[in-house]
C-alpha cells in the first residue's frame, strides 16, 4: 500500500475523479438551464378543466399547465383554499390563463379539490400578442375586410393565417418607417438645430449668418415636408392594420374583439402535430434571438442585448490589448528591475482583485463625469445642457471593462515573455539584430500565444460582468443600437443592453415573475454560449499562432 501511495497513482486517480465531477456538474448545470429555458418555446397543450367549489359553483379554467406541486393542507388553507380536514397534503396546479387585460393576471393557482379531469379541446386558440401577453379562448368569427368568416367554414384557418401574415408585414413596415426613415429625419433636424446653436455661440452675424440661416431654413422645410409625407403613409398603414379583427370567447363566456394589429401569431396547440410543433419551436427560438424585447422584457427577444454584449466586448478588446501588451513589454524588457518595478507589479496584482463595482464607481466619476463632461464642453457645447459623452454609454462601459481586465492581460503577457529562453535573445543579438528588432521580430511573436491567453481570460471576465456596467452605460431597454446606418454609423455615446444586466433585470425587477422565469434561464444559456463562442474563437487564433511560430522556430 505504501509503495502504491508513493508511486503517485492515488493522486492521479484523485485528480481524474475531481475533473470528472467538475465536468458532470458543469454539464448538468448547463443542461438544467437549457431544459428550463428552451422548453418555454415548445407549443404546450392548453388545458380545459372544470372546478367545483364548496358552494357548488363551477368554474371553467383554460390555460397552459405550468407546474404542479404537493403542499401541506395547512398552507393551502392559509392561502384561502378549501381543503377537507382529513387531508394532510394537497396538490395544486399553476395555470397560465393569459388574458391579462381581462383578468388582471397571467397565472393562477388551483388546488385539486373539486377539479375534474383535464381535457384538451382542439378548438382552443392561443394568440400571442404584442401587448397584454397571450390570449386563450375559442374562436367565434373572423372579420376580414368587412366579411365575416365562421370557424366552421372550410377556409377559416387559411384566412386567419393570411390576416396574421398581413398584420406582421404591416407592422414591420411601420417599424421600418418609424425607426429608420423618420429616425434619419429627426437626426438631421437635430444636427441643423445644433448647427444653428453653434452659430449663436460663435457670434456669427452679417451676410454669412443670413446664408447659413437660409440654408438651414430651406433644409428644415424640406425635412418637415418629408416627415409629413411619412406621417400620412404611417396613418394609412395604421388604418390598414385595423381592417381585420378576430372575435374570441373566453372561458368565462365573454366575447372580445381583438385587432390583428396586436397579434403576432395564432396557434391551436392541441390540434398541432409533432412536426408542426417542432417547426414552431425553432421559429420561437429564432425570434427570441433576433427580435426586440417587449412587455417589460418578459416577452419577445434579446437581440439588442446580444448585440450590445458582443459590441462592448470587441471595443473592450481593442482598447485593453495594446495597452496591456505595451505595459507588460515595458515592465519585462525595458524597466530597470528594482524596488519601483516590484511595487508596480504588486499594484497590478492587487488591481486584479479589486471588486468590479469599484471600477464602476471610478468609471462613473472619472470617465463619465470628468472626461465626458470636459469633452462635451470642448466639442459638444452646442448640445449642452443635454450631455453627449457626459453620460453613461458604450465607450465608457468598454473603457471601464478594459481597465478592469488590464491586469489580466499584463500578467499573462509578462509570463509569456519570461518563458522565452534568453538564448533566443542572445542568438538574435549575436546575428547583428538590434534590441528593438529582437524584441518585435523574435520575442513578441513567440509570446503572442501568451498574449492571446490573457485576452481570452479578459473576454471571459468582461462578458459576464454586470455590477460596473449598471453605472457606466447599460440600461434596461435601449431604443437604438450603437451601430446603424446613420452617420457616423458607430455611436460610441449611446447606451446599450447587456445579457448579464438583462438577466438581472428580468429575474429580479420584473413585475411578472412567472412569465420571466423561463426567459431568465434561456438568456443565461445564451450568455454562457456567447462566452464559449468568443473564447473558442480566441483559442483557435492562439493555437494557430502557436503552431505558426513553432513551425517557424523549427
Amino acid at each position: 500500500m505504501k509503495a502504491w501511495i508513493k508511486s503517485g497513482t492515488p493522486w492521479i486517480w484523485l485528480n481524474a475523479g475531481a475533473v470528472a465531477v467538475c465536468m458532470i456538474m458543469v454539464v448538468g448545470l448547463i443542461g438544467l438551464i437549457a431544459v428550463r429555458g428552451f422548453s418555454h418555446f415548445w407549443p404546450a397543450n392548453v388545458v380545459e378543466v372544470q372546478i367545483t367549489d364548496q358552494q357548488g359553483n363551477r368554474t371553467l379554467v383554460v390555460g397552459e399547465l405550468v407546474r404542479s406541486q404537493t403542499i401541506p393542507a395547512a398552507v393551502a388553507r392559509d392561502a384561502g383554499n378549501f381543503v377537507p380536514e382529513d387531508r394532510e397534503l394537497v396538490t395544486r396546479h399553476l395555470f397560465k390563463q393569459g388574458n391579462r387585460d381581462l383578468t388582471g393576471r397571467d397565472f393562477i393557482w388551483h388546488t385539486e379539490i373539486g377539479m375534474d379531469a383535464f381535457s384538451y379541446p382542439d378548438n382552443i386558440f392561443v394568440l400571442e400578442r404584442r401587448e397584454w401577453g397571450n390570449f386563450y379562448g375559442y374562436p367565434v368569427s373572423l372579420s376580414q375586410d368587412g366579411r365575416l368568416i365562421s370557424p366552421s367554414d372550410a377556409g377559416f384557418w387559411s384566412a386567419l393565417q393570411a390576416s396574421v401574415d398581413r398584420s406582421v408585414v404591416l407592422h414591420d413596415e411601420i417599424k421600418a418607417i418609424e425607426k429608420r426613415r423618420i429616425g434619419r429625419i429627426n437626426s438631421e433636424l437635430e444636427q441643423l438645430r445644433l448647427e444653428q446653436r453653434r452659430l449663436d455661440l460663435q457670434g456669427v452675424s452679417g451676410v454669412e449668418r443670413e446664408n447659413h440661416d437660409q440654408r438651414i431654413a430651406e433644409r428644415s422645410a424640406q425635412l418637415n415636408a418629408d416627415f409629413g409625407e411619412l406621417r400620412e403613409e404611417l396613418d394609412a398603414l395604421y388604418q390598414s392594420t385595423r381592417r381585420d379583427s378576430l372575435r374570441m370567447r373566453t372561458a368565462e363566456g365573454r366575447e372580445v374583439d381583438i385587432s390583428f394589429a396586436t397579434i403576432v401569431r395564432v396557434t391551436a396547440p392541441n390540434a398541432m402535430s409533432i412536426p408542426a410543433k417542432l417547426g414552431q419551436y425553432f421559429i420561437g427560438i429564432w425570434e427570441f434571438l433576433t427580435h426586440d424585447p417587449r412587455e417589460a422584457n418578459t416577452e419577445g427577444g434579446i437581440f439588442p442585448a446580444i448585440f450590445g454584449t458582443v459590441t462592448m466586448v470587441f471595443v473592450m478588446s481593442i482598447m485593453v490589448t495594446p495597452f496591456g501588451i505595451a505595459a507588460a513589454i515595458y515592465l519585462r524588457e525595458y524597466a530597470k528591475q528594482g524596488l519601483m518595478t516590484r511595487i508596480i507589479r504588486i499594484s497590478v496584482y492587487n488591481l486584479a482583485g479589486v471588486p468590479s463595482i469599484v471600477y464602476g464607481v471610478f468609471g462613473l466619476g472619472f470617465f463619465v463625469y470628468f472626461l465626458g463632461g470636459n469633452i462635451d464642453r470642448l466639442f459638444y457645447e452646442a448640445a449642452l445642457p443635454a450631455p453627449t459623452f457626459g453620460t453613461p454609454g458604450l465607450f465608457w462601459a468598454s473603457l471601464t471593462l478594459a481597465l478592469l481586465t488590464l491586469p489580466i492581460v499584463i500578467v499573462s503577457t509578462e509570463e509569456g515573455l519570461a518563458r522565452i529562453p534568453s538564448t533566443i535573445r542572445q542568438g538574435s543579438l549575436a546575428l547583428g539584430a538590434t534590441k528593438a528588432e529582437t524584441l518585435w521580430k523574435v520575442v513578441v511573436p513567440l509570446a503572442t500565444p501568451a498574449m492571446m491567453t490573457g485576452l481570452i481570460l479578459a473576454i471571459a471576465r468582461a462578458a459576464g460582468e454586470v455590477a460596473p456596467l449598471m453605472l457606466v452605460g447599460v440600461v434596461k431597454l435601449a431604443p437604438t443600437l450603437p451601430i446603424d446606418g446613420t452617420f457616423p454609423y458607430i455611436h460610441m455615446e449611446r447606451k446599450i443592453m447587456h445579457l448579464g444586466f438583462h438577466i438581472y433585470d428580468v429575474g429580479f425587477q420584473s413585475p411578472n415573475v412567472e412569465a420571466a422565469r423561463p426567459l431568465v434561464y434561456a438568456t443565461a444559456l445564451i450568455l454562457v454560449l456567447l462566452i464559449v463562442v468568443l473564447n473558442l474563437t480566441a483559442i483557435s487564433i492562439r493555437n494557430h499562432l502557436r503552431e505558426r511560430y513553432r513551425s517557424a522556430s523549427d
